[in-house]
């Protein structure tokens, strides 16, 4: 599985670059907080719901490499789907790289089953990156936003800096037992509360923030629904 981006550099006087990934191992790290106190509470909550209680935490969720898609649509089998916004991390020539995701999610399924209302659904991925190098002194500072369209309206969904989450390195660590993810490897880095809850939208627009060089990674996508047939 191919994924390509443009690699952007941290300054105008460089040029960009066109990569391509050969993906072979993806993975969605979830439960990803910082603040164990409140991943507890959030785990609590859902337990309420009927979600089950992971196993660990973080907890590393793999996924097939043929969900990790970037086109501007996606399809889904009933209205209870819905997107998170997250980082991406991966080495390319031996570099780490950053760009963005969606770990799009089937929510009813979750209940039954996490892993499996992962699996199920497509994982977005934006046709930019970033150096990590050039982002991981002011890592805690980068903000992760991502909107729906709810009633035709542009609605903001979830907004939050980095610093609620474990850090790539910490992550990586945990499953690998190194610092540097593998080639053709791909993680998830966790996401941020959803403003008013969890719930689906025929769109979903997220972006990656950096204030101090003043750029962004963004992308969205639309979902459309399949029918639900018993």
């Amino acid at each position: 599985m191919q994924l390509t981006f443009t690699l952007q550099p941290a300054t105008a006087a460089q040029p960009s670059q066109a990569i391509t990934l050969d993906l072979e191992q993806g993975l969605v790290a979830g439960w990803a907080g910082r603040d164990a106190e409140a991943v507890e509470a959030h785990i609590v909550e859902l337990e309420a719901l009927g979600v089950p209680r992971p196993s660990s935490v973080p907890l590393y969720y793999r996924i097939g490499v043929n969900q990790f898609i970037q086109s501007p649509a996606i399809q889904v089998v009933g209205e209870h789907t819905s997107g998170e916004a997250e980082v991406l991390v991966f080495t390319h020539n031996n570099e780490q790289l950053v760009s963005l995701s969606s770990d799009h999610t089937d929510r009813k399924l979750e209940a039954h089953s996490v892993a499996l209302s992962k699996q199920i659904c497509p994982k977005p991925v934006a046709l930019d990156a970033w150096r990590l190098a050039d982002v991981a002194g002011h890592w805690d500072d980068l903000v992760l936003r991502s909107w729906i369209t709810e009633n035709g309206d542009k609605v903001l969904y979830q907004e939050g800096t980095l610093a609620s989450l474990r850090s790539p390195r910490e992550l990586i660590q945990g499953y690998y037992q190194q610092d540097q993810i593998p080639a053709g490897h791909a993680m998830t880095c966790g996401t941020v509360n959803a403003i008013g809850g969890i719930r689906p939208a025929p769109k979903f627009m997220m972006e990656l923030h950096d204030p101090h060089l003043n750029r962004s990674l963004r992308h969205e996508y639309a979902i459309h629904v399949l029918p639900e047939i018993n």
